[in-house]
């Protein structure tokens, strides 16, 4: 904003709860040749193609509604008080109905507004997306993001046949766990650019003809009583065609289009779905991989807690601070991508 002053929000915490208890790679395909003798299951398969080494999983008894409350008190800790509305925002939820940000809030004991904001891996960035659009237009002055993954229970066992472990596949990946990120209401003062820390912009895009090619298919109209059990179903080559067919220039065009090149970042953060993903996107758009943290390897695939990770991790190792220049990009199956441009 120049020549007059603006409102925008700022990030003001963000946390995380990653559940002690693990299961390795070499443990899960132990558990799969166990369940399925006649599986042929090379060793080291899951590792060598994702280069995914453990995964994270939920304490016994707990909710998804429980991971987000852990990383939501923490935010809370980093950042005392008031909270104008909660957003959960997971692929994952407790319930069909309520909303599960309304068993957050209560977990909380918060008295505020609340609603689910849902877009797979996604989710966390585009509820970013929204409370921020919330604030700057005054609406709100202090938004608590909560997400709640818990992919584990839709974790396929036992298998039919090879075709069907491959498109189960994903689940072998994905980690139980929490994140919070706490928005509040910034003032710019005139002639301040984007020197001033907050949420400069951001850019969305959707390929929605694609969203067949990875489903968790229960507890929905389609599904409603979850027969065959609910599972992830995924075609992963397709997955990857599909983003390789949208590209990831979104993320250039919204730094571009803020006034910065991909060189002016301090840090980025990117969704994680496997190592070699990690590495093409980074490349591809000519990140420093110093200025990025890999995250899937020791704690697998966090959905939508995996960018709040990286920020987090990156602030404890220095490599951002205050006035540093970031962005979030996000991937999703839909699928959808994300790119959000924040000053620190």
């Amino acid at each position: 904003m120049t020549g007059g002053v603006g409102i925008r929000s700022r990030i003001a915490a963000v946390a995380t709860y990653l559940p002690p208890e693990t299961r390795s790679t070499a443990e899960t395909e132990e558990q799969l040749r166990r369940l399925n003798p006649g599986l042929a299951l090379p060793t080291g398969l899951v590792r060598r193609l994702t280069g995914v080494e453990n995964v994270h999983l939920r304490p016994e008894g707990w909710q998804t509604s429980d991971l987000a409350v852990a990383a939501a008190r923490r935010s809370l800790e980093q950042s005392p008080g008031p909270v104008d509305l909660l957003l959960f925002a997971s692929a994952s939820q407790d319930l069909i109905e309520p909303a599960t940000s309304h068993i957050v809030s209560a977990k909380l004991d918060l008295d505020c507004p609340v609603m689910d904001v849902k877009n797979a891996c996604n989710s966390v960035l585009n509820a970013m997306q929204v409370a921020d659009a919330l604030i700057a237009t005054g609406q709100y002055r202090r938004v608590l993001i909560a997400s709640g993954e818990e992919p584990s229970h839709a974790v396929r066992w036992r298998l039919q046949d090879q075709q069907q472990f491959l498109r189960s596949f994903a689940g072998y990946t994905m980690s139980d766990g929490g994140a919070a990120v706490l928005l509040e209401r910034v003032v710019d003062g005139p002639d301040s650019n984007d020197t001033g820390p907050g949420i400069l912009g951001s850019r969305f895009v959707a390929r929605s003809g694609h969203w067949a090619v990875g489903t968790l298919p229960a507890g929905g109209s389609v599904n409603p009583h979850a027969e065959g059990g609910s599972y992830f179903d995924m075609d992963g080559a397709a997955l990857q065609r599909a983003f390789a067919e949208v590209g990831v220039g979104l993320v250039e065009q919204a730094i571009t289009g803020l006034g910065h090149r991909i060189a002016d970042l301090d840090f980025a953060a990117v969704h994680q779905v496997a190592l070699s993903y990690h590495d093409t996107i980074v490349d591809v758009l000519g990140i420093d991989p110093a200025r990025t943290v890999v995250t899937v390897a020791e704690h697998g695939n966090l959905a939508s807690v995996t960018l709040p990770l990286q920020l987090q991790l990156a602030r404890e190792r220095g490599l951002v601070g205050e006035g540093s220049l970031v962005a979030l990009v996000g991937l999703a199956g839909g699928i959808s991508l994300g790119a959000m441009v924040v000053r620190l």
